[in-house]
């Protein structure tokens, strides 16, 4: 089930708190492959062995596209550290939001297209959501944002954290119908609408303000982060 495109403005500047030498936009909305330094500094983990049995993990089966490669190089980058997480689950949590954070960076300027769950063909809202989660953590999400929002753990504004999902109600209040995943500093990066591509936005911006329904942590996540 597809999710219905929105209107919405340009995509709004990086803020600094996310800008390093090695994450820079110089004005150009198609630096794909651009990612926080802090991102690279991860260390050596398998998230899919530190999601929690509820959690539905990819098949290693599942048909190749021509963009996993994506998918392996921020892997590769998030590896780079390469120590063993400490068992009381604190790294643990951090490294799986990384890990989100850093496949969603890297599939910016793959274009939307109603109902698309794949980088090769492009994505919707909930399309890219579950992408993200299915090959950065193994986490397998609903297929559409309503179903994921109705998923996971409530969220207060205050207290959201990279990887967390944001929800919105872009055709009127009686439902959601568009998510995105939330960075920091008011940014969240999401698939929005026809005509555009995966991009960087704030909830401080007036359209995504007024359509703000709330923030949710998927279960797998939430219950690593208990463990912490």
């Amino acid at each position: 089930m597809a999710d219905a495109p929105v209107q919405l403005k340009s995509e709004l500047p990086i803020p600094a708190s996310l800008q390093a030498s090695s994450f820079t936009l110089s004005g150009s909305p198609s630096a794909t492959n651009a990612t926080p330094a802090w991102l690279t500094q991860s260390p050596l983990f398998n998230p899919a062995g530190m999601l929690v049995q509820s959690s539905k993990p990819i098949h290693a089966g599942s048909p190749a596209t021509a963009n996993e490669n994506v998918a392996g190089g921020a892997s590769d980058q998030i590896a780079a550290g390469t120590q063993t997480a400490d068992a009381n689950g604190t790294e643990n949590v951090t490294d799986l939001r990384k890990a989100l954070i850093s496949l969603a960076m890297n599939l910016r300027d793959i274009r939307y297209v109603r109902g698309g769950r794949d980088p090769s063909t492009g994505f919707d809202c909930s399309g890219f959501v579950r992408y993200v989660f299915a090959h950065a953590v193994g986490l397998q999400l609903p297929t559409n944002s309503a179903s994921q929002f109705l998923a996971g753990l409530k969220v207060n504004r205050a207290d959201m954290k990279p990887g967390d999902l944001v929800f919105f109600h872009t055709h009127g209040k009686s439902r959601i119908s568009h998510v995105g995943i939330y960075i920091s500093d008011g940014r969240f990066i999401h698939s929005p609408a026809s005509g555009k591509s995966v991009e960087i936005s704030s909830l401080n911006e007036a359209y995504w303000a007024k359509r703000f329904a709330g923030a949710k942590r998927p279960e797998g996540i939430a219950q690593v982060a208990s463990k912490g």
